[in-house]
């Protein structure tokens, strides 16, 4: 009789399913994993290292570029630790706005990965719709900082401007014409906060055709019921948070167990699961859209009827405007010593986390009296849930691991950093 060896499989880094540069060395007796071991560190940025050669204000750039689905919310993490260290208070009015986007960034994040998920697991349908809906809320993006994704619109002391009056309108052109062109620009006549409460109008209807397409289709649920199953307990030991920790049915969220931004003043509930599986997680981050679209509601409701100010008036940590800059000799003495210098939190240090759409980010910062950091460390969600990877898989087959990797949502860049 020949030996029967088990052998050792190479999943990715160039493998479609891994979602960025994963490395698993399974071992697997046939078709069944006995062993995983992911191999990180391809995609390593040393953002964390970068920071500390850097003015405050210049690493919030590189804090889109971690976790690339989800840009604000990594902006919201780092800033807040340096409003944390800097001892201030950001206005109403610009946490509302934070709020408003955080929640927009938690849609994006979940489009991605239902797309994505679903496209992996083998519904190519999900991927297109998904994207779709993307399109919008980039244009969102777009609106207020410019840029389509890496938008660098928080600062320390609230939001780099106002939400605009006008939003961009499509133009005519040899590819799109007359009544095309109209249509496109039926949602663009008012405001930007028009424009969201039109997607909001909108959006519960789509996540119904999302779930029209896949929560009771039955090759979906062959894939995920029952995969990946985490006890309550065991999540907690991991260290999951966000929808890993909520899928196995613990109601645990910072929005509401640690209130930052607006959160307190909005009313949302925290989605659950049951049986801690690829299936109950799918739930989870469906639930989660549409409370996020309840609190966007919310926050366009109030911002309506409360215009303010959305920066901390206070020149040695916020740049002036152009025209007090353009116009005033100490307006122009604050801009250049502070894109020079930048400023100089006291020492000490700073512990602030948000809830992303991944579960906790957190920046720890640490300040020696200079204009840039002694020490940033992030704590990514993603890093707990891919350490996971070995129990979770452990006894399945190796279709399921591609399942496994597509309910983590797993990005690189944040993991690796």
């Amino acid at each position: 009789m020949p030996e029967i060896h088990n052998y050792t499989l190479n999943f990715g880094p160039q493998h479609p399913a891994a979602h960025g540069v994963l490395r698993l060395v399974l071992e697997m007796d046939g078709e069944v994993i006995e062993r995983a071991d992911p191999h990180i560190g391809l995609l390593h940025r040393a953002t964390e290292k970068l920071a500390e050669s850097k003015p405050y204000n210049q690493t919030i750039p590189y804090m889109d570029r971690l976790d690339y689905v989800s840009m604000m919310c990594n902006e919201h993490g780092y800033v807040r630790a340096i409003e944390k260290l800097l001892g201030i208070e950001v206005p109403v009015r610009a946490q509302y706005i934070r709020t408003l986007f955080d929640e927009i960034t938690r849609i994006l994040n979940h489009l991605m990965w239902l797309g994505t998920h679903a496209l992996d697991v083998g519904a190519m349908t999900m991927f297109l719709y998904a994207f779709r809906e993307r399109e919008d809320l980039f244009d969102v993006y777009e609106a207020v900082s410019g840029a389509r994704m890496h938008a660098a619109y928080y600062r320390p002391g609230g939001v780099y401007r106002d939400l605009p009056e006008q939003m961009p309108q499509y133009q005519a052109s040899q590819w799109v014409t007359g009544r095309d062109v109209e249509v496109r620009n039926e949602a663009r006549q008012g405001s930007l906060l028009d424009f969201i409460e039109d997607f909001s109008n909108r959006f519960p209807g789509l996540i119904d055709e999302y779930e029209t397409l896949l929560t009771d289709n039955r090759i979906w649920k062959q894939r995920t019921v029952g995969i990946g199953v985490v006890s309550p307990e065991r999540a907690l030991q991991l260290g999951f948070t966000g929808p890993m920790l909520r899928g196995s049915g613990i109601a645990w969220d910072l929005r509401k167990k640690q209130s930052y931004a607006a959160y307190d003043q909005v009313e949302f509930d925290i989605p659950v699961g049951k049986n801690g599986d690829c299936y109950d997680r799918y739930l989870v981050r469906v639930e989660e859209m549409r409370q996020s679209n309840r609190i966007i509601k919310q926050c366009i409701d109030w911002l309506r009827a409360n215009p303010g100010p959305v920066m901390l008036d206070d020149n040695k940590i916020v740049a002036p405007t152009r025209n007090e800059m353009k116009e005033d000799m100490e307006g122009l003495i604050h801009h250049f010593k502070l894109f020079t210098e930048g400023y100089c939190p006291p020492v000490g240090e700073a512990y602030a986390a948000v809830e992303a759409p991944k579960g906790e980010f957190g920046c720890y910062i640490i300040s020696d009296g200079a204009n840039k950091p002694y020490r940033l460390k992030i704590r990514a969600p993603g890093f707990p849930h891919l350490a996971a990877m070995d129990e979770m898989v452990k006894g399945h087959m190796l279709a399921d691991v591609v399942a496994v990797i597509g309910t983590m949502d797993v990005v690189f860049g944040e993991i690796d950093r």
